[in-house]
Formats: structure tokens, C-alpha cells, sequence
């Protein structure tokens, strides 16, 4: 395996490489929201352009960025690179795509039988278990860690293909947390409510640091015998690039928290404008005038108009509850 050219700047933004599995993945995702798009605007309804961008720009291209820029092609010969992309695909990647909201788009878009199934596929048990909160968490971490304190990594570097089962293994492991945490469907059980959400998007946010820190700190060299056949002379030391690899990894995890955080709390916000609003909607439909009474003097000037408190003439539910608190 030839060195690359050392990496500057410019080579960092400018140097790229086809990877034809990866593209064929980025192809096949993009070309399936897109017929979904295209189907809901033949049937004249609208979806979201904010999702579609965030799927195409910070989903598929952050798989671009990831499997095909300069990282793919330094990561053989740089650990910091190979770190940085593991963790772009189990932490960015995941998230621009679930910002998309395809589980609702293919749910919406695919015709009733076919919605019904994936509906079954999605409501089954094994989907269920493997997208339980704690669950799938845990298969992120676990995932890092296997990768990272197992010959998992070493042995991907030597076989391609393996190397191509890492990229998908950390892509769905990312996935099975962030895309049921933001779907407008109902992937959750009932009780992880938008304010449980937050609070383990903010656990989320510790744990994935883990395993940066580890790589961090270790005192062993991760792959340090390929590393340290393969690193050029231009390269720092195989330690140091270790911790290099340890410290991207940290950060993308924290910066990754704070949109993460800040998306499930516009769905909350917006969960609560709508119960508001749907609240608002009953009470006016239960706000009518009382009938006239029969005693009332004929002529009393508007006696029909005369209103008594709508939760004395009303049998609704919320009337039942304030004569109830009274």
C-alpha cells in the first residue's frame, strides 16, 4: 500500500476517493426518500423541504464525507482520520438522516397494505427490543468498544469487505437510538414522553464520550502494529495520533449532543402548541348560550341571550371536571 502525500489543508477539503459500496448505499437511500417525496406531491400533499435537506445535506452527506473524502483516504495510515470517521457514521450521520423523518414519509408515501406491514414490522418485538432507549444506547457503546478494544478494527484495516461491515454495523447501531427518538410516529413505548426524551438525549450525550475517552487514555496502541508499519515519516508519532483520534472523537460527541437536545425540544414545544391549541378548539365547541329560561319575564330585554358558565349547561368532560373541582 503506497503512502498518501502528506495531509495539509488543502488536501484535508480537496482530496477524495470513490468508494462503490458507500455510494451505492448514499444512492439507494436518497433515491428511496426521493420517490417518497415524489409520490406524496403526485397525491397533492406537501412534505417538509427542511426534512428532505437535513436528510440529503446533513444525512447522505455526511455518509459522503465519511466514506469518500480525505479521511477514507488517509485512514489507513492515520488513526485520527479512521476515528473521526467511525464517529461521524454511529453519531452525525444518524441524526441528519432521522431529521428527516423517513419512517413517516415511507409510512405515509407506500400504499395502505405495504404501510400496514412496515407498521407491523415496525410495532413487532424484535424491532421493539432493539429500539428500547436503554437497549439501543447500549448497542452504540457497545458498538464503539468492540470496535476500538477488540481486533474488530485491526482486522478491518487488512479486509476490505470487513472494513465496508464496520462502516454499515456503526450506521445502524447509530440509527436504532436517533431515529425512533425524533420520528413523529409512534416508535417509543407511551411512556417516553417528549420530556423522557430529552433526559436521555442528555444521558446519550455522556455515554457517547465513553469511548473517546478510552481511546484517549489508553496505554495500549489501537491497531498499533499496522499503525506503526503504515504511518509515514511525515505523520506524528503513533501515540499522539492515538490521542488525536481520542480528542476528535470526544468532540464531535459533544457537539453532536446539542442539536440532538435542541431537536427533541422544538418537538416538545410544538407537541405542546398542539395540545394547546386542540384544548382551545373543545373548549369554544362547549361554550354555547344557555336556552331561555321558562320563568324568566317576557319582557326582560335578551333573556335568551343570557349566558350561564358553560361548565353548568355542559355535560363534556373537562365541564364534568370543573364542577367536580368546585
Amino acid at each position: 500500500m503506497g503512502s498518501p502525500p502528506e495531509l495539509t489543508v488543502g488536501r484535508l477539503l480537496s482530496t477524495w476517493r470513490l468508494d462503490p459500496p458507500a455510494l451505492l448505499l448514499v444512492v439507494l437511500l436518497g433515491g428511496l426518500y426521493g420517490w417518497g417525496v415524489l409520490r406524496l406531491a403526485r397525491r397533492g400533499e406537501r412534505w417538509s423541504a427542511a426534512r428532505t435537506a437535513a436528510f440529503a445535506g446533513a444525512g447522505l452527506g455526511t455518509l459522503v464525507t465519511a466514506t469518500m473524502s480525505s479521511l477514507a483516504v488517509y485512514d489507513r495510515v492515520l488513526f485520527w482520520p479512521a476515528a473521526l470517521q467511525n464517529v461521524l457514521l454511529d453519531l452525525v450521520a444518524p441524526l441528519g438522516l432521522a431529521l428527516g423523518d423517513p419512517l413517516r414519509l415511507a409510512l405515509r408515501a407506500l400504499p395502505e397494505p405495504s404501510a400496514r406491514r412496515l407498521r407491523r414490522v415496525l410495532t413487532g418485538r424484535p424491532v421493539r427490543l432493539l429500539t428500547f432507549p436503554l437497549v439501543s444506547t447500549a448497542l452504540v457503546l457497545g458498538t464503539e468498544l468492540a470496535v476500538y478494544c477488540t481486533p474488530y478494527f485491526a482486522t478491518a484495516l487488512r479486509v476490505d469487505a470487513l472494513h465496508q461491515v464496520l462502516y454499515l454495523h456503526l450506521l445502524v447501531a447509530g440509527c436504532l437510538f436517533v431515529v425512533p427518538v425524533l420520528t413523529r410516529e409512534e416508535a417509543l413505548p407511551a411512556w417516553c414522553t417528549h420530556p423522557v426524551r430529552a433526559a436521555l438525549v442528555f444521558l446519550d450525550g455522556i455515554v457517547d464520550a465513553v469511548p473517546g475517552i478510552v481511546v484517549l487514555t489508553r496505554g495500549t496502541l489501537i491497531a498499533g502494529a499496522w499503525y506503526g508499519r503504515h504511518h509515514p515519516a511525515w505523520s506524528p508519532d503513533v501515540q499522539h495520533d492515538q490521542q488525536l483520534g481520542g480528542g476528535a472523537m470526544i468532540g464531535v460527541a459533544e457537539l453532536v449532543a446539542l442539536p440532538f437536545l435542541l431537536a427533541v425540544l422544538v418537538q416538545w414545544a410544538r407537541a405542546e402548541r398542539s395540545g394547546t391549541a386542540a384544548l382551545d378548539r373543545r373548549l369554544d365547541r362547549e361554550l354555547v348560550p344557555a336556552p331561555p329560561s321558562p320563568s324568566a319575564p317576557p319582557s326582560a330585554p335578551g333573556a335568551g341571550d343570557r349566558v350561564r358558565p358553560w361548565w353548568e349547561t355542559e355535560d363534556g368532560e373537562v365541564a364534568r371536571r370543573l364542577r367536580q373541582g368546585r
